[in-house]
């Protein structure tokens, strides 16, 4: 066996992941990840996470990325964005040169955490050392790290400008600058903090910026700041092709009675609940609990800790259902996800497009339902005409090969995420990831899957519930 082959044979290879999928993912010109001439190490960490070829926008972005070019590119969630700068960003670090080389931009702490393990675990041969630094954890930590080698720096806004500031991270070597979620970041929210984070890096640095919509504050920044990029849209149609979308018109002290019939009808491996208020993500977390279903939630107001162990352990498949507000909507990939389900409509057409993209991950199969009031029925038809989509009224019954792989163990296991510096795994199992007081009201932590067995009901038109049902609830107050 030439030397050429005999690396292949020895690399440590997951189990194929043989779901069906879309062309938004395959209909590619043919190329391998061999075609980028990348280097040995890199390629031995892509084919063991799993990766077997590249996706459209890597397929665009990775070349074109190592050849030096600014990058502006728009791909739709889901399809590989996060592979498809990371591994640039890998291939052009020299492990030699103790600075930090790449710099990368998030909006939300679990997405540093997700993005920094993506460049852990496609980086695992290459000698590369990442930091994630976000707002919520100690920056005395952080200062200590950053004592240490960092080649790669993926952080939230805010805490980079402030490292950055203080002259404990320095940017002087960093010649690539990468924003995910480009939209978000140049939002009224961080796009004066990016201006400022800029002034640290060098000159003649490259960007590449990454969304799946540009409005126009994306436009002006790229005016402003990059040079000549190289412009990727492959955004003919706006949601992903393997999710099926359906609403349920129900009022609203219909919805918990329509979300349990749910439960019980659809087969769900994992699923994410979206509402529009922190408040309403806890009581309808506790609701769900009372009814006997594992859940967790998430929210804003949570400490960093807590949302890092909630997430963390949803990842794990150690629950089924997550309530959250938006704070999961950008980037968040957990392959397992089937089901989303917007307990609330979402009011835009943008936060619509990232809710339900947490479904159909990398071109596979999933299920959007939103339960739908009076009010929200214009909004419904306003995203429709925005987004280009039709949601359809739910069936009495969904069909399971819309949104179940036929082989459930073909799902892959997410990547773990590794805890930061100054929190060992065991340090994290033994916090409780909400206040005491909190807890028993509104989350115990049953894990397992306790959805099994429970007696099987038909969805009715409109999902409303069925009468027998409406009697179980009848003590329940009104949502």
């Amino acid at each position: 066996m030439s030397d050429d082959q005999s690396w292949k044979a020895q690399l440590n290879l997951p189990k194929r992941d043989t779901r069906p999928q879309t062309d938004d993912v395959l209909n590619t010109k043919g190329n391998s990840f061999e075609d980028f001439y990348l280097k040995r190490e890199l390629l031995m960490g892509i084919f063991e996470a799993g990766f077997e070829k590249p996706s459209p926008i890597q397929e665009e972005s990775i070349p074109v990325a190592i050849a030096g070019r600014d990058i502006l590119a728009r791909a739709k969630n889901g399809t590989g964005k996060t592979a498809a700068f990371v591994i640039p960003a890998l291939e052009k670090v020299k492990p030699k040169l103790n600075k930090i080389q790449a710099l990368i931009m998030v909006p939300t702490r679990e997405l540093a955490l997700q993005t920094s393990q993506v460049v852990r675990t496609l980086g695992k041969h290459c000698g590369v050392s990442c930091m994630v630094t976000t707002g919520g954890t100690n920056l005395k930590d952080d200062i200590m790290r950053l004592n240490e080698t960092v080649h790669i720096l993926v952080g939230t806004p805010g805490r980079v400008l402030d490292l950055a500031s203080r002259k404990l991270a320095d940017l002087s070597e960093c010649s690539l600058f990468i924003m995910d979620e480009a939209d978000k970041m140049l939002s009224r929210d961080f796009k004066t903090i990016i201006e400022q984070i800029l002034i640290f890096l060098p000159q003649s640095h490259q960007s590449l910026l990454f969304s799946a919509t540009f409005p126009l504050t994306v436009k002006e920044f790229m005016v402003k700041h990059l040079h000549k990029p190289y412009e990727i849209n492959l955004m003919e149609e706006l949601t992903l092709k393997g999710i099926t979308q359906y609403y349920a018109f129900v009022e609203e002290r219909q919805k918990l009675h329509c979300l349990n019939t749910l439960f019980s009808k659809l087969q769900i491996n994992q699923a994410i609940i979206f509402c529009n208020s922190t408040n309403r993500v806890e009581l309808l977390a506790k609701k769900i609990t009372d009814l006997g279903y594992s859940c967790y939630y998430s929210h804003a107001r949570m400490r960093q800790q807590e949302r890092n162990r909630v997430f963390h352990e949803f990842r794990q498949g150690k629950v089924r259902t997550l309530v959250c507000s938006d704070l999961l909507t950008r980037g968040i990939d957990i392959q397992a996800v089937n089901v989303v389900i917007n307990f609330d409509f979402p009011k835009t057409a943008e936060t619509y497009l990232h809710r339900i993209g947490r479904s159909g991950r990398f071109g596979h199969l999933g299920l959007a339902i939103n339960l739908i009031n009076w009010n929200d029925r214009f909004n419904l038809y306003k995203i429709e005409q925005e987004l280009g989509t039709e949601i359809a009224a739910i069936p009495a019954t969904i069909d399971k090969s819309l949104y179940v792989a036929d082989d459930a163990s073909a799902v892959p296991v997410p990547f773990p995420i590794q805890q930061q510096h100054q929190q060992s795994q065991q340090q994290v199992h033994q916090q409780q990831y909400m206040p005491p007081q909190q807890q028993q009201q509104a989350m115990p932590p049953q894990h397992g899957y306790p959805m099994q067995g429970i007696p099987q009901q038909g969805i009715p038109p409109q999902g409303i519930p069925p009468p027998q049902m409406q009697a179980h609830f009848a003590a329940q107050p009104q949502y």
